[in-house]
């Protein structure tokens, strides 16, 4: 059903209680060619991680933009002493994109082309229900000519476009040099160019079915689901191909075992 009463057709939106269900809907089209993000809360907005620390915290939304600035000449200034080749001082994407890298709240909304990386983030550490979200790369794309002048890798661009907050839109893509985890998650930015209001509500003067969609991943579907991921090697270890991937990823270890179920002691067949 929709999400809300428009003129126009808004975001689908799924509730799903098995993951032959979610396995049905994303192997098939339209789906399967679109970019996805996973959340283990499904209430949640889709803001960036800045603009949810933001809204967390109590930061004026006056201050935002300058404070989104100050952050990023700071981490510039200091990095430096931590890496052996530092990105271009003013690719501030590429900047941007390694602050993401090391947890730091940013613009950067991170995707995936995998929609089982992306249920791996909504089921892993989820209590309730997670959801994955689903974008249209074909339509993000939609006025070329936008997105090419832009593009936030042109020198200058991050500034102009984004950093002043002025151009209500959405640009995917990815930097120019990509990290090991960005490759491990087969991952891509959606970079909004506003802060103050979520992806779906900047869709909203869109066809957004055409655009968006969410998978409500009800609790039900996270004991299989999870099973399921670990066999295909999915698991933090994969996808944060470090010591701290491989630390986290023991987590999922408490729950699984090859010879019985660890929640009922049951035993498997064999």
């Amino acid at each position: 059903m929709p999400s809300h009463k428009s003129a126009r057709k808004t975001f689908r939106v799924f509730r799903l209680n098995s993951w032959e269900e979610f396995l049905g809907i994303i192997t098939k089209p339209p789906y399967s060619n679109w970019a996805f993000r996973g959340e283990r809360d499904e209430r949640w907005p889709l803001y960036s991680s800045l603009s949810r620390y933001f809204r967390n915290f109590g930061v004026s939304s006056g201050a935002w933009l300058d404070q989104e600035a100050r952050i990023l000449r700071i981490f510039k200034r200091k990095a430096h002493q931590f890496l052996e080749k530092p990105p271009d001082p003013e690719d501030d994407f590429q900047w941007m994109a390694l602050m993401q890298h090391h947890g730091a709240p940013t613009r950067l909304i991170d995707f995936t082309w995998s929609p089982y990386v992306a249920a791996f983030f909504a089921l892993e550490r989820t209590l309730g229900d997670g959801v994955v979200w689903a974008m249209n790369p074909a339509r993000v794309d939609s006025s070329r000519a936008a997105r090419v002048r832009m593009d936030p890798r042109t020198k200058g661009n991050f500034e102009r476009y984004f950093l002043r907050g002025r151009h209500r839109f959405l640009w995917m893509g990815e930097p120019h040099t990509m990290n090991r985890r960005l490759i491990a998650q087969s991952g891509t930015f959606v970079v909004p160019g506003v802060l103050d209001v979520p992806v779906e509500e900047m869709l909203s003067d869109a066809n957004q079915e055409d655009i968006l969609a969410k998978f409500v991943l009800t609790n039900a579907v996270r004991e299989v689901g999870m099973r399921e991921l670990y066999r295909m090697n999915i698991t933090y270890a994969t996808l944060f191909p470090d010591l701290d991937g491989l630390a986290k990823s023991m987590a999922y270890e408490l729950e699984f075992h090859w010879a019985y179920n660890p929640r009922t002691m049951e035993k498997y067949h064999t």
